[in-house]
């Protein structure tokens, strides 16, 4: 009764085992296979945004602190 308990759960972790390397082997096959997509172009923008954006973004969150504020 044990042996036989015992032989169902080394058959049982023998297939996971033999489908977890199968699972790999063929994994990284088609990692080398199949091709990368092609590389993301870059974006174009510049480095710093400009004045009037960054006066826009006080505004806002002037804005949100006073709204905060005045909530609470």
């Amino acid at each position: 009764m044990i042996g036989d308990g015992l032989l169902l759960m080394v058959l049982g972790m023998g297939v996971v085992l033999t489908f977890l390397c199968l699972l790999f082997g063929l994994t990284t096959l088609m990692g080398r296979v199949i091709p990368a997509g092609p590389a993301p172009a870059p974006k174009a923008s510049s480095s710093r945004p400009s004045s009037s954006d960054d006066a826009t973004l006080v505004a806002v969150i002037s804005a949100a602190i006073a709204a905060h504020r005045a909530r609470g």
